[in-house]
């Protein structure tokens, strides 16, 4: 199973060489142990205790477009989130991504980190990360039995008044800003969960706000043009702030441009402000040169794959600058390189299995599978692909499946854990629609499917024929669970 290219010094001892003799870092075989960044093997029956409080409450693709709810639960605790400075940041693909090397850059200066993310692939411990490990069970249960009196009152001052009781992800978000004040931590990364405006992470006072590439994505809650959602997520951005943005489509930008006047930020965007000057392929991910807001940083090592995550660390590296210096000073290139080379992002175009080899990747709507189709025949050429697909319900199966038909050689077709999936038979017709039925398997089963992909691989005439797994998050996560079970029970 593969620790998703996770990459330290040690593995020097082993750089490969170019045709000009200039060493190449190796990244983690794909058979090597699982990272610890995803904690297989279930949580215990505490942890479990409170993931099923969690669970009892609204869900997250139900936000309440408010942030009252959270800033008085976090007001009852004594503001923990104003105990830290904050890098908060949002989009529509990318973000988890960006936050994870943003994160790790921070801490290879020595500060203590905490880090929100979601959603989680295997465990809700994922989410909230201390110090670059996910909490600690015991953390994680004592800090919510700590804040449960709170979150009680709260649901009652809101259901007293007429509204609606604490969703799931306001809730997290309180235990998660109570978690890096325990920590405590120097400095908090967190992602917005939904939109921005009223997503309840914006109740923290963020001294740099990220945006990653924002499209079309959750429209029934967001919009359904790309100038109404970067609206929403410009409402991240803070008085006198900076704020760093990817590339971004002209719409989108204007929203970022004005949010930016308005408040009296600085604005720096990939293209202008810092840019990607070169890619060069290596074992075990990419040499990535930038320019960034206040340096350039030539041939640092990346382990992970894809000219898009080659773009997002270049956000990530502009969001430190900013964050540290104001954006007036380089980074320590050492410290930077450091950071870098050690950041993972689980369930990103990341093998986790050989013979065949599988890769999964969490990209569930158009453009993170156009990000995809483009990055996965640089980093894992092959003759045949065959793709596992499933997918939730209210995401755009025709724009995702269009932009992988030519990348992926027979769709095997499944659906995703969960009431929000999918259903496979239904999603087979959209696939059949735009590749034609002699291309399609469907095999609701999940843990079939990936056997009925695996055997197509081993049939087909190519030598390298590999497996894909994509389309949604929750089913990366439940397909690595899976190999990983496998891999002990051996």
């Amino acid at each position: 199973m593969s620790d998703s290219n996770e990459y330290d010094g040690s593995q020097h001892d082993d750089d490969r060489y170019d045709a000009d003799g200039i060493a190449i870092p190796v990244g983690t075989p794909a058979d090597a142990d699982p990272i610890e960044a995803v904690p297989f093997g279930g949580d215990d029956e505490q942890v479990q205790r409170v993931e099923a409080a969690l669970y009892a409450r609204i869900g997250e693709q139900s936000p309440e477009h408010r942030l009252t709810a959270t800033r008085r639960a976090v007001e009852l605790l004594g503001d923990p989130h104003l105990a830290y400075p904050v890098i908060h940041l949002t989009g529509t693909n990318g973000k988890t991504s960006t936050a994870r090397m943003t994160e790790s850059i921070i801490r290879a200066h020595g500060l203590r980190t905490g880090l929100m993310t979601s959603p989680h692939l295997v465990s809700i411990r994922e989410r909230i990360v201390i110090d670059g490990a996910p909490i600690a069970a015991d953390r994680f249960v004592e800090n919510w039995d700590d804040i449960t009196p709170i979150l009680e009152i709260t649901d009652k001052e809101l259901t007293d008044k007429g509204e609606l009781p604490l969703t799931f992800f306001e809730a997290l978000t309180v235990l998660a800003l109570a978690c890096f004040a325990e920590a405590p931590v120097d400095v908090a990364v967190i992602e917005v969960g939904m939109g921005g405006e009223w997503d309840s992470t914006n109740v923290v006072q963020s001294q740099v706000q990220v945006f990653t590439p924002i499209a079309i994505d959750h429209a029934k809650q967001l919009g359904n043009t790309v100038a109404e959602i970067a609206r929403t997520k410009s409402g991240i951005v803070k008085p006198s702030s900076a704020v760093v943005s990817s590339a971004q489509v002209p719409e989108a930008l204007a929203e970022l441009e004005r949010a930016a006047e308005l408040t009296e930020s600085t604005l720096a965007v990939e293209g202008t402000g810092f840019r990607v000057l070169d890619v060069t392929p290596a074992v075990g991910g990419q040499l990535v040169t930038v320019q960034g807001v206040a340096g350039r940083y030539d041939d640092l090592f990346l382990p992970l794959f894809g000219a898009h995550q080659a773009h997002n660390a270049a956000v990530a590296i502009a969001a430190v600058e900013s964050f540290i210096g104001r954006g007036s000073q380089p980074l320590d290139e050492d410290v930077l390189s450091e950071g870098l080379a050690s950041a993972t992002s689980p369930g990103r175009l990341q093998p986790i299995a050989q013979d065949p080899t599988v890769v999964v990747d969490a990209a569930h709507n158009p453009h993170g599978a156009k990000a995809l189709a483009e990055a996965l025949p640089v980093a894992f050429p092959s003759g045949h692909v065959v793709g596992v697909v499933g997918i939730l319900a209210d995401k755009d199966a025709r724009g995702f499946v269009r932009a992988l038909k030519d990348t992926v050689a027979t769709f095997v077709v499944t659906q995703p854990p969960g009431e929000r999936a999918l259903d496979a038979d239904a999603f087979a017709r959209v696939v059949v629609d735009e590749v034609g039925d002699d291309l399609v398997v469907v095999e609701p089963s999940l843990a079939q499917a990936l056997q009925e992909a695996r055997d197509l691989a081993d049939e087909a005439e190519a030598d390298d024929a590999m497996v894909l797994v994509a389309g949604s998050i929750v089913m990366v996560g439940a397909v690595m669970d899976l190999v990983h079970t496998e891999g002990g029970s051996k």
